[in-house]
C-alpha cells in the first residue's frame, strides 16, 4: 500500500537498456516515485519485485528469459506479490498481446512512446489500484481475439460466476467495461461513491478477479456486452 507520506516503489522491466534509462530518469526525477529496481527479462522482473517490495512493475511485453506476460501471470498468482500491481507496455496499441496480458493479472497499459507526463500518471493510477484501460483500443483489441455473437449473450449462456451477479452489480460491471472509474459509476447511477466502490470490489469477489482490467476482459469476453454496444445485457 503507498501513502502520501511513501512514496511509490517500481520496478523497470524492459530488455533494451536504453529505454529502461531513460524511464528510469523520468521518474526519478518525480517527487513520490522511485525506481527500487531495474530488469532485463520477466524472470528478473519476479524476483526484484519480491525482493525489493515494488508497489508496481513497469513490464514490457515481449522480453528474453521470461516474456512479461508470463511474468505478469507469476506476479499475480504469488500470494506474497498481492500488492504489486503490473503496467505492461507495448510498441503498438494493437497488439493482441496486451490482452493476455490483461488476462494474466495486467492492470492497464501503454504504448512505449507515450508522453512522459501520462506514463507518470499511468503509474499514479495502476498504484492507486486503478485500471488504466482505454475504452476504444481495448475493445477493439478484444473484438480480434474473441469472437462474439452478434449480440450480448442472453443470461443462461454466460457464465455460472456473471449469472449470480444482481442486475445493479451487471449495470456496474457494464460501466467499469467502458472505462468509468468509481465516481463516474457513482454518477450514473445515482449512487454515492463508496456504494459504487462496495459494487465494483464484490462484482470482482465473485467473479475472482484480480483488479478491474481483468472485469474489463471478461465483460466483454462473456458477452455481457460487444465491442460498439451503448448499454450492457
Amino acid at each position: 500500500m503507498t501513502t502520501d507520506a511513501q512514496p511509490i516503489r517500481v520496478v523497470l522491466a524492459d530488455d533494451q537498456t536504453l529505454v529502461r534509462s531513460a524511464f528510469a530518469m523520468l521518474i526519478a526525477a518525480t517527487p513520490g516515485m522511485d525506481v527500487v529496481a531495474e530488469a532485463a527479462n520477466g524472470r528478473e522482473a519476479v524476483e526484484l519485485a519480491r525482493e525489493r517490495r515494488a508497489d508496481l512493475v513497469v513490464m514490457d511485453i515481449r522480453m528474453p528469459v521470461l516474456d512479461g506476460i508470463e511474468a505478469t501471470r507469476l506476479i499475480a498468482a504469488d500470494e506474497d506479490l498481492a500488492g504489486v500491481k503490473v503496467l505492461v507496455l507495448t510498441t503498438y496499441d494493437t497488439d493482441e498481446h496486451i490482452i493476455e496480458a490483461l488476462r494474466a493479472g495486467a492492470s492497464g497499459f501503454l504504448v512505449k512512446d507515450t508522453r512522459p507526463a501520462d506514463l507518470l500518471e499511468a503509474i499514479r493510477t495502476v498504484a492507486a489500484g486503478e485500471a488504466l484501460l482505454s475504452p476504444g483500443p481495448t475493445a477493439r483489441l478484444i473484438e480480434r481475439v474473441v469472437r462474439f455473437p452478434g449480440a450480448a449473450a442472453p443470461v443462461d449462456a454466460q457464465p455460472e460466476a456473471l449469472r449470480d451477479l444482481s442486475p445493479r452489480e451487471r449495470e456496474v460491471l457494464s460501466l467499469v467495461a467502458r472505462g468509468l472509474n468509481n465516481t463516474e459509476i457513482a454518477e450514473a447511477l445515482s449512487l454515492s461513491p463508496l456504494t459504487a466502490k462496495t459494487h465494483v470490489s464484490r462484482i470482482m469477489g465473485k467473479m475472482n478477479v484480480r483488479d478491474r482490467a481483468q472485469l474489463v476482459v471478461l465483460a466483454y469476453e462473456s458477452g455481457l456486452i460487444i465491442p460498439g454496444s451503448s448499454g450492457g445485457a
